[in-house]
């Protein structure tokens, strides 16, 4: 009896795994890298063609982005950053875009200062209450806009659009000398919070590091953990993929849309508190705004991920402290936003361009298995048969 013939190596299914571990890890490489090439060169396009030397540029960020002072000033500036962004992504992982995050922080802000400077109490305990009022007055405000949503179908980026001017409208009632506020100069502010109710700070060789950054981690693995590994998580990215999908599996699509709008409010409710608690103890007409927004450009720039997020929140800090250096240079002031810019497109574009690369190869590599699994088919003699390209 003769031995079986083999038509080539035995092929063993374990061998696939490290090819598309290897596939995952070139996509997982190759969208960054893309988008920092690509921003890198744009922008020395555009230095070059303003006239400035685009090199000697990078050179001064890097020199004085590595300082240790501007270290710390980029890790304090990061944290009020990467908490808008970690609520405007919770938004994001279900298709809901929550831009009324710069109207949550501060309306959440104001009412959690006017409720500690009013209150005698122990000073841990007083931090508790502000940060609590303050997550409580952020998801009440943006709840607003998940109701309407979710029981009259009006879309979210226009309620929470308007919910920001009517936000600066309240903010600004309240925050009147014969009501909630009082004058120090030219600023009104909320009466100030007792020094004890005021965060602790980590301390270093040049300035002390915000230790409100604990609530960024904490907000961070919540992120992490809540949206990643968790039925609300999973019920949450599955109304986003498909709304009529989940509620043939039984997920409450108005629920969800209520829960996550709640949620994203009470993480923008913690913008304000590394202002409030580590910096002015109280808020003021001088309060920083804008930071929703630029929490938006940062979630877009972490592609969503916590650690991601992290990270385009230092670039983005690092662009703002180096930036004021490059004015001392003789750059151009908008050359930081023109930067900025170009890095969140490169971003964008860099990873659709590398996620449709993914599903093409993926296709093909589906197309050359089932092919070989398949007899051929002997060609055809027929002229009819063939098919111009």
């Amino acid at each position: 009896m003769s031995a079986p013939t083999t038509t080539g190596p035995a092929k063993r299914p374990g061998l696939r795994l490290p090819r598309l571990d290897r596939d995952r890890l070139v996509l997982a490489l190759a969208a960054p890298l893309l988008a920092i090439v690509t921003a890198v060169v744009i922008t020395s396009v555009v230095m070059s063609i303003t006239g400035q030397d685009p090199f000697h540029a990078y050179q001064v960020m890097l020199d004085f982005g590595s300082k240790s002072d501007s270290q710390v000033w980029i890790i304090n500036r990061a944290i009020p950053y990467y908490l808008a962004a970690a609520a405007v992504a919770i938004g994001f992982r279900m298709n809901l875009f929550n831009i009324g995050v710069d109207g949550q922080y501060r309306v959440a802000a104001f009412f959690a200062a006017a409720v500690g400077g009013s209150l005698s109490l122990p000073g841990p305990l007083a931090t508790v209450v502000i940060i609590v009022t303050a997550m409580a007055c952020g998801a009440l405000w943006s709840g607003i806009a998940g109701y309407l949503k979710a029981t009259r179908g009006v879309n979210e980026v226009i309620t929470t659009i308007m919910l920001n001017f009517l936000a600066g409208a309240l903010i600004g009632y309240f925050l009147q000398e014969s009501r909630l506020g009082e004058r120090e100069g030219n600023i009104i502010h909320t009466p100030d919070l007792p020094e004890s109710a005021m965060f602790f700070e980590f301390a270093t060789q040049v300035q002390p590091i915000h230790g409100t950054v604990l609530l960024a981690v904490a907000a961070g693995l919540a992120y992490w953990f809540v949206l990643g590994r968790t039925r609300f998580g999973f019920d949450l990215r599955a109304v986003g993929r498909s709304e009529p999908a989940a509620e043939a599996s039984g997920v409450s699509v108005k629920r969800t849309v209520v829960t996550a709008m709640l949620l994203s409010g009470a993480v923008a409710g913690l913008v304000g508190m590394p202002t409030l608690l580590n910096e002015s103890g109280n808020y003021g007409n001088d309060f920083p705004e804008g930071i929703g927004f630029t929490g938006i450009a940062i979630a877009l720039l972490g592609r969503n991920h916590a650690i991601g997020m992290a990270f385009a929140a230092l670039l983005w800090g690092f662009l703002e402290r180096t930036g004021t250096q490059l004015e001392i240079e003789g750059y151009a002031q908008e050359i930081v936003g023109v930067m900025q810019g170009i890095i969140v497109l490169s971003v964008v574009v860099a990873y659709e361009l590398v996620r449709r690369w993914g599903v093409r190869r993926q296709q093909r590599l589906v197309g050359e298995r089932s092919g070989k699994a398949t007899p051929s088919t002997p060609p055809s003699t027929d002229d009819s048969a063939e098919v111009s390209a």
